[in-house]
């Protein structure tokens, strides 16, 4: 208990799915989190209920949108007074198949979501923690094991992903360049039960799963505490897979 303790979190796409999980393990571990959503508003309203208006804020988000980074850090700022931790959650799966039949549009999507969005917010948060924390702060981008090993059928995620997995790597030196005490690690899931995954394929996909099943977003989530509390004060730059085994 209480590992974020006096802690502030922004969680994009934070109000279902691994987004929530991080969310609740952050709340009780003692952190304010500020949670964000594009499209499910009634989600993080019902969020917000659950975990307590003194401990959370819904901010309607289109991460890909630079305007909405910024709305999402001034309400932070107003509400909780800083920014100690940013999860560079939400993103989507987009659609499968050959690079060959894939649009420029259904490209652009994905990478403006997964990639451009986790930019966006690097970006701003840390100038928010250089402004509010003393230029301290824990940045944690949650790419995939789709970051490590590509997907035949899925090239515009397994790009955003690792592009985000370079991402970290980079602002990662830079800011300990910078002498700043800001680090950026990224957590790369591997098939976690959420809505997402299609009921009809569950069978199929514990079967590759050295543990013998899915992981719960709260797997996640405890993984977030850890990176985001100071017991990860000399973990920068690095790579977390939760994956139950398959990368083994």
């Amino acid at each position: 208990m209480d590992r974020l303790k006096d802690k502030v979190a922004i969680i994009t796409g934070g109000v279902a799915g691994i987004g929530l999980g991080v969310a609740q393990s952050f709340v009780d571990e003692g952190a304010k989190v500020v949670i964000t959503a594009n499209h499910n508003v009634d989600g993080g309203k019902a969020a917000v209920e659950k975990f307590g208006e003194d401990k959370a804020l819904f901010v309607q988000q289109d991460v890909a949108d630079e305007a909405a980074w910024e709305r999402v850090m001034d309400a932070t700022i107003d509400k909780f007074g800083k920014v100690d931790i940013l999860v560079n959650n939400a993103g989507i799966g987009g659609t499968d198949g050959k690079i060959e039949d894939m649009s420029l549009d259904a490209w652009n999507k994905i990478i403006s979501i997964n990639l451009t969005g986790n930019f966006l917010g690097e970006k701003y948060a840390i100038r928010a923690m250089k402004a509010t924390n003393n230029g301290k702060g824990s940045i944690i981008n949650i790419s995939s094991v789709a970051g490590l090993v590509g997907l035949p059928m899925s090239p515009a995620y397994s790009a955003s992903k690792g592009g985000t997995r370079m991402l970290t790597h980079a602002t990662a030196l830079s800011l300990a360049q910078e002498k700043l005490n800001i680090r950026v690690n990224s957590v790369h899931p591997g098939w976690i039960d959420t809505a997402i995954v299609p009921e009809a394929y569950k069978e199929q996909i514990i079967s590759t799963i050295p543990v013998g099943h899915m992981g719960e977003p709260r797997d996640i989530g405890e993984i977030c505490v850890y990176l985001g509390s100071d017991e990860s004060k000399f973990a920068n730059g690095a790579e977390f897979v939760v994956d139950g085994g398959q990368r083994a």
